[in-house]
């Protein structure tokens, strides 16, 4: 529950972070209002709870994969990078438009998990990787520029989980992965997910659910509703057909555009790859959209950042009404690949001879071994049930 005061909490919060020095200006995990609200509410605002996993989450930033978020953010371009194609065959994920409220959509498809396939070419360590950078572009890049979009605050995603064609031997091939992805979600990126819709639940869905469940804090369990095959209309009350994809009973088809799941369409993607090359050789300090950016001047120097008023950190959303802007360019939200992208792997690693299958239970020791955190098992009440709206 929010206290009455929350502004007193949160200036109280700051102050707190301040005096630790564990808040910067340009920190890259957000420094506005908006992100020190989301570790506050993530912790029922408990100042000392909420400034131990700010404290943690600003170490995990600087030590992930041995390089820091930063830099392998700048590695690693999380929609535009030589396995991408891969990834998606193998575990089919995207950002794509918004929903009614200004709000990014997130789309899984589990049906389409096979990760036997994936680490036949792929290391697990490599994938953990995209999963990781992916996590960052929501408040990096995607949700600061559907604000912009929308012209007021959006803080979170609207996640839409289809299960058709997902069974119990996928679960049990991808449950610990996926146990792991909550765990970072919540711990390093919390209350960013607004709203989840699971749909296509299959019977017997129930066991699965009681397995997962665990996994998620209740303030995570309580933003989901779980739908069979008749979700249509429940998901339509929420998003335009036009941002639907005609796979979950939409029309949107992006055609011509690699199709919605490697489009990623949305606000996101307006110049994008002009401020990723300004950001990457530091003729800007964010590469997120600013405020006007979205149909203006794209800032590419320092100098014509006169023209464009930066926010006072990256993240910070926009204030100005805009229009959400469609745009196609080679770019991590429009999801096409670049000259260098392929499916094959990299020749140095087809000359290494295939690797066996990893059993289940042991398919992600690998990244358990370089990731011990990711064992951790989430604090608190976790048996709050979920909203199951049709069977």
């Amino acid at each position: 529950m929010a206290p009455k005061d929350k502004d007193a909490v949160l200036h109280q919060f700051r102050e707190a972070l301040a005096e630790q020095d564990l808040i910067h200006d340009g920190d890259t995990i957000g420094t506005d209002d908006d992100t020190l609200l989301r570790f506050l509410r993530a912790r029922n605002y408990n100042l000392k709870q909420a400034t131990l996993m700010w404290k943690n989450c600003q170490q995990w930033r600087k030590t992930v994969e041995g390089v820091g978020i930063d830099q392998l953010y700048r590695d690693t371009d999380p929609f535009d990078y030589p396995e991408r194609d891969l990834v998606f065959d193998c575990w089919p994920l995207y950002f794509h438009k918004v929903d009614k409220k200004g709000r990014p959509l997130n789309f899984h498809h589990f049906g389409g998990i096979n990760l036997n396939k994936l680490q036949k070419s792929m290391t697990l360590e490599r994938f953990w990787q995209t999963v990781v950078v992916n996590c960052e572009a929501l408040t990096r890049e995607v949700l600061p520029a559907s604000a912009e979009a929308a012209g007021k605050h959006i803080v979170g995603t609207f996640v839409v989980v289809d299960l058709s064609g997902f069974g119990i031997s996928q679960f049990w091939q991808m449950k610990d992965f996926a146990r792991s992805s909550f765990q970072v979600s919540q711990d390093y990126f919390p209350e960013t997910m607004a709203q989840l819709a699971i749909v296509n639940a299959p019977m017997g869905f129930s066991t699965i659910w009681n397995v997962i469940k665990p996994w998620l804090a209740k303030e995570t369990v309580a933003k989901i509703a779980i739908y069979g095959s008749d979700y249509k209309k429940a998901l339509l009350e929420l998003i335009d057909e036009d941002a639907l994809p005609a796979s979950l009973g939409g029309k949107c088809k992006c055609e011509g555009l690699g199709g919605c799941m490697k489009s990623s369409a949305g606000p996101w993607t307006h110049e994008r790859e002009k401020r990723r090359e300004a950001w990457m050789k530091g003729d800007r300090d964010v590469i997120a959209i600013m405020p006007g950016e979205l149909h203006g001047e794209v800032q590419v120097s320092k100098a014509a950042g006169a023209q464009v008023a930066p926010p006072s950190e990256e993240g910070a959303p926009a204030r100005k009404s805009e229009e959400v802007a469609e745009v196609a360019e080679h770019s991590p939200a429009s999801g096409s690949s670049s000259e260098t992208s392929s499916l094959a792997t990299p020749k140095n690693e087809l000359e290494q001879p295939e690797p066996a299958p990893l059993s289940k239970e042991a398919s992600v020791e690998e990244v358990y071994q370089k990731h011990p955190e990711t064992r951790d098992v989430q604090n608190g009440d976790l048996h709050r049930e979920a909203t199951v709206l049709t069977q």
